[in-house]
């Protein structure tokens, strides 16, 4: 019987600020079967959980994230953002989507798949992006599992997908049609969804066949998916 992955996003946002380590433990407290979470690195090359290039939105800092040590980060945020290294250690052995925003650094990506092999995480965490950056992962890290972010319907190029060999091709939830969906199949490729919150929506996409979904709401996630 197929079974959808749920993945958290960044957490539990609803109940905790996103990306922090109580927001983590509350997505797997929810019956997430993946965290998801993003990563940037610091100015002195630290990897910490923060989707934005700014601290200006969820910590009312206007501060450059590449501006900052991970010392002035903590200061700043009285501990509040994760390193990469906090987030594995909090969330054990549960499987991990690391989501890597921002324009491609071949730098940070290196010094981010460092901490994972550090930490001896390689086997649970897989990576989404857009085509720059997954193309950095791949050269870095040659078995890595890779979610290719896609933002239009225009399918990628098979040299792309030959370069970067995603397993999952990760959609905008309202871009997925059930043709896509037997595309995508066809093709070899797992199809995985961001970020429906309601249930009608979530409905719709499991009817239409995704093989998993990243949501806010986990827990409507959960309980919707044993209906199916």
């Amino acid at each position: 019987m197929r079974t959808v992955t749920a993945v958290a996003h960044r957490g539990a946002p609803y109940r905790h600020r996103e990306n922090t380590l109580d927001s983590l433990r509350a997505g797997l407290e929810l019956g997430a079967d993946v965290i998801e979470f993003d990563v940037r690195t610091t100015r002195d090359g630290v990897p910490v959980l923060l989707h934005d290039s700014t601290l200006n939105r969820l910590w009312e800092v206007e501060r450059q994230l590449a501006a900052l040590s991970a010392a002035e980060l903590r200061g700043l945020t009285a501990c509040g953002v994760p390193t990469l290294a906090d987030a594995l250690l909090t969330i054990k052995d549960s499987r991990v989507m690391v989501d890597l925003p921002g324009a491609v650094d071949p730098r940070a990506v290196r010094q981010i798949l460092g901490v994972v092999r550090e930490y001896g995480a390689e086997d649970r965490v897989y990576y989404s992006a857009e085509p720059p950056t997954l193309l950095a992962v791949r050269a870095a890290a040659p078995a890595a599992e890779l979610a290719l972010t896609w933002k239009t319907l225009a399918p990628p190029r098979p040299a792309l997908l030959a370069a970067i060999r995603p397993r999952w091709l990760n959609y905008r939830f309202g871009l997925v049609t059930r043709p896509l969906a037997d595309r995508i199949h066809q093709d070899g490729h797992l199809l995985s969804v961001w970020t429906p919150d309601t249930r009608r929506s979530m409905r719709c996409l499991l009817d239409m066949g995704v093989d998993s979904i990243t949501t806010n709401r986990v827990d409507a996630l959960c309980a919707l998916r044993q209906l199916f």
